[in-house]
């Protein structure tokens, strides 16, 4: 496969992965206003603007609720239109249906933003990207050979996903740590950051509705059966790698699937009293990692030498 198709398709990826995960986190925190006590709103909203990823150098002359919103809105609508011009730019590599998918999403959201329908009625904004995402990944499963470009497409997803749900376990367990007591609007915290991986029902299902901290850690990053734990987004992921470097047939292919395996390793054996024990560290290790295997993949796939594509 050609740089700038696999280049395109894990972008492609990344980018509509970012925007459903943004979506998702900003709906459910609109939710639970209802519910939470107004005099945290804005201890709530910047910890939404760090496990977004929010430069903490950028400074605003706005409330935490407004510059929240406002960075959302980017990157949702900044992923999306980056995702359609890379799915553009690989159009004879996809297929219609996902193609029309996402051209669709992407002149649905031009339309809302047009309407005022964001500032309007934020939610129903929110629900149609959720929805459409989630339509656009499954057509792209139904509807594309699964060979070396749908795999470059989970490669894109489910980094993105591990480093996000990292980054957003990360902020949580900071503000609120394990093993302290935990009141009613604590209470609702840790709901909204199951919903936040729409995991609130699946944890359920496993632990009663019993919340605790160190549970819902070990949900969210070790189990293996759930789509949104980044265990499970560590082992596809590491999956891909591996049928990518089996299609690739290169002696510099298998780099990168062993550096993914490392992640996925330290997930599958790091026991549960260690990982709640560093939490931090342990989060931050899983962001670094991530990046460790972009950069690899890019290195491999990417941006290579000429001279190594003839060696290989």
């Amino acid at each position: 496969m050609l740089s700038r198709v696999a280049d395109s398709m894990y972008w492609m990826s990344r980018y509509l992965e970012r925007a459903e995960h943004t979506a998702r986190v900003l709906g459910v925190q609109l939710n639970l206003m209802l519910e939470q006590d107004p005099r945290s709103s804005d201890r709530r909203w910047l910890r939404v603007l760090g496990s977004l990823g929010h430069p903490g150098s950028v400074t605003e002359n706005s409330d935490p609720f407004t510059r929240a919103q406002t960075y959302a809105l980017r990157v949702i609508t900044g992923g999306i239109a980056s995702a359609r011009e890379n799915a553009r730019q690989v159009r004879e590599q996809i297929s219609s249906e996902m193609w029309e998918q996402l051209n669709r999403l992407f002149h649905e959201v031009r339309r809302m933003e047009s309407a005022g329908l964001w500032q309007a009625q934020p939610l129903d904004f929110l629900t149609v990207i959720l929805e459409s995402s989630h339509m656009v990944q499954g057509v792209t499963d139904s509807t594309m050979n699964h060979g070396e470009g749908w795999q470059f497409i989970q490669v894109g997803r489910f980094i993105e996903r591990a480093a996000a749900i990292a980054r957003l376990l990360d902020v949580y367990f900071h503000e609120f740590p394990a093993g302290q007591p935990m009141d009613s609007g604590e209470h609702m915290e840790w709901i909204g950051l199951l919903r936040s991986c729409t995991a609130f029902e699946a944890y359920c299902k496993v632990y009663t509705a019993d919340l605790r901290p160190e549970r819902v850690a070990e949900f969210l990053l070790l189990n293996n059966e759930f789509p949104h734990s980044v265990r499970f987004a560590a082992d596809h992921l590491q999956r891909s790698l591996e049928a990518i470097n089996q299609a690739a047939a290169s002696k510099r292919s298998p780099r990168v699937a062993k550096i993914a395996g490392r992640l996925s390793a330290g997930l599958m054996f790091t026991p549960l009293e260690e990982v709640v024990a560093t939490l931090a560290e342990f989060f931050a290790d899983i962001q670094r990692q991530c990046a460790r295997i972009h950069t690899a993949i890019y290195e491999v796939y990417i941006t290579y030498p000429v001279e190594a594509a003839i060696e290989a």
